[in-house]
């Protein structure tokens, strides 16, 4: 159903988003009026009813009318059920599914949004976004659909009810609609500007909180959660005011409603009863107590819709929310672009520059002037001080980012005419904390992979010097490592990271300082099991310590984001150069 909104969606306005959304339950959704018209009937017929009953006790009519009044409205009571049950299917359904439809869109826009987008936008929001906007959403449509149908259906039933049997009395019920128009319009523009500052506050609470439980065994080892909380209870304070302020808006605009519409309802039950009693106008005693029953009803419903209207400002709100996500340009194309079948492992980078932040170029190039050819099976080490631009080419090569300038070749092709989903089938990533899920460890170790047998497990393990403790856990492969991998330490949770990358039998690899968390014997192990991983591929390793790197084919130091010296280690020894005063620093 939203495939397309995630390609779709263009700042348009959120009603129109809304309709898109429910385009394929259309059918569902009339459907569902139509029940409710029917489930409803007996709350707008019920005062012409009773109207009947008092004109037919007063006028001493046949009792034969009373019956069948009676029966009339038991009939419409009795089709209450099945019909209730009807529209709960086809309207509360289709929200479910567009709900379920909008968290897959948002799901697989944040897999096609950039790597850089995802460092600019906190995680926590993301999430807030994805659980907290959809369900605002789907409970507006839910309210809209359950009180808007029933004020509505009760506004035009009752008037048409009314427009039969006392036309007369039709302007002064008008009086109410025009009333209940001037608030909301009053009203609108204040109420989304406030629902949306409370809700970016709340996103900044979320992003807070989550920040505050990441840091907890930092800010426990150094006694600081004072200063922690103080953090959370500034933003805390942010969200109290701003929801208080919203609440008072909220409570004055449903006071000066209530006030207004039961005013008006006051003035046109003594108005009828000075109708009646000098019989300006033939109306009946029934008469008088329909059209007093009414007004009172269709108050109510006037007001029902006037409380609608923070709720469906929230929930438009949310929407806009969701559509930060849904137009964000920031995307990996991929479409169109030619599938790789396979890789060799040759990457050259020709006098390449990036540069981070929104205006490219513009800023200060974090890689400039970078040119170096990687061939088929060599291993390449990046190495230099801290912002020298190591990562960024990391990131280049695995596609993570585009160059602002100059080209990166695969294989002697341009990779930004390739799909970048189909290459990184050849690449895998061993990063400086490795990441896991809470699964197993055969789960974590063939991510994304069908069909894997054990044997090939077991052997990407044992390559990664990971079977020696696995063996010794109860559950063996099938162990839970934990949120996180929690249940493991450094060294063993860097093992598996190494094993996923074995098994999946790499062209091109990528290692960002894998070894620079560990203990000597932790280190030792995983320095084996890279020996393993390397060979016959082209490797490009980020190592923070140079002892590690002394065996690669050649080392790229960096500096200030360009290449100072190429060689193999006993050639920049030689040179007495910037790599030789890393060494002895």
């Amino acid at each position: 159903m939203v495939g397309a909104l995630d390609h779709r969606y263009r700042g348009e306005h959120p009603i129109r988003t809304l309709a898109y959304l429910f385009r394929e339950d259309h059918l569902k959704l009339l459907a569902g009026v139509f029940a409710f018209l029917v489930k409803h009937s007996p709350t707008w017929l019920l005062p012409l009813i009773t109207a009947n009953v008092v004109d037919i006790v007063v006028g001493h009519r046949p009792i034969t009318e009373l019956w069948i009044n009676t029966a009339v409205l038991l009939a419409l009571l009795l089709l209450n059920y099945p019909f209730h049950l009807l529209y709960v299917r086809c309207l509360h359904g289709a929200v479910r599914r567009m709900g379920m439809g909008l968290r897959s869109a948002l799901c697989r826009r944040m897999q096609q949004l950039s790597i850089g987008y995802h460092s600019r936008v906190s995680a926590a929001v993301l999430q807030t976004k994805v659980i907290r906007d959809v369900e605002s959403v789907e409970q507006t449509t839910q309210q809209a659909g359950d009180m808007g149908l029933s004020a509505l259906t009760m506004l035009a039933g009752g008037l048409v009810v009314i427009a039969l049997r006392v036309p007369a009395a039709i302007p002064v019920f008008l009086v109410v609609v025009p009333a209940a128009a001037f608030l909301v319009m009053r009203m609108r523009t204040r109420l989304r500007e406030d629902n949306e500052s409370f809700r970016r506050e709340v996103e900044k609470l979320s992003t807070r909180v989550s920040e505050m439980t990441t840091l907890i065994p930092i800010t426990r080892a150094h006694g600081l959660e004072q200063d922690a909380l103080h953090r959370v209870d500034g933003t805390l304070t942010r969200v109290l005011r701003k929801g208080l302020r919203l609440d008072l808006l909220n409570g004055s605009f449903g006071a000066l409603a209530w006030i207004l519409l039961n005013a008006l309802g006051v003035a046109f039950l003594a108005g009828s009863a000075l109708v009646a009693y000098y019989q300006v106008i033939p109306i009946t005693a029934g008469d008088v107590v329909m059209l007093t029953t009414f007004f009172a009803t269709l108050t109510s419903a006037v007001t029902s819709l006037l409380s609608l209207t923070p709720v469906i400002s929230r929930g438009l709100a949310s929407v806009r929310s969701i559509g930060e996500v849904l137009q964000a340009p920031d995307l990996e194309h991929n479409s169109g672009k030619d599938e790789v079948v396979s890789v060799r492992g040759e990457v050259e980078f020709r006098d390449v520059e990036f540069a981070y932040g929104e205006h490219g170029a513009d800023d200060a190039p974090a890689v400039t002037g970078f040119s170096l050819t990687a061939v088929p099976g060599e291993t390449i080490a990046l190495v230099g001080p801290s912002g020298a631009g190591k990562s960024t080419v990391l990131n280049l090569v695995i596609g993570f980012l585009r160059p602002t300038s100059g080209q990166i070749l695969l294989d002697g092709r341009d990779m930004e005419t390739l799909d970048m989903r189909t290459y990184r089938r050849f690449l895998s990533v061993v990063p400086q904390e490795s990441i896991l899920f809470e699964g197993t460890i055969r789960e974590n170790v063939t991510y994304g992979m069908a069909d894997v047998s054990e044997d090939r497990v077991r052997r990407a393990l044992r390559d990664a010097n990971a079977l020696e403790f696995i063996d010794r856990l109860p559950d063996g492969l099938d162990t839970v490592v934990g949120e996180r991998g929690a249940r493991l330490s450094g060294g063993q949770k860097q093992r598996l990271a190494i094993a996923r990358a074995l098994i999946r039998d790499p062209r091109v690899l990528i290692l960002d300082e894998a070894t620079s968390a560990l203990d000597n014997r932790s280190e030792a192990l995983i320095q084996e099991a890279l020996a393993r991983l390397v060979a016959g591929r082209t490797v490009l390793v980020v190592a923070h310590r140079l002892s590690t790197i002394r065996g690669a084919d050649r080392i790229v130091v960096m500096r200030d984001g360009g290449i100072e010296e190429v060689g193999t280690h006993e050639e920049l020894m030689r040179m007495r150069g910037v790599y030789a005063g890393l060494q002895s620093a």
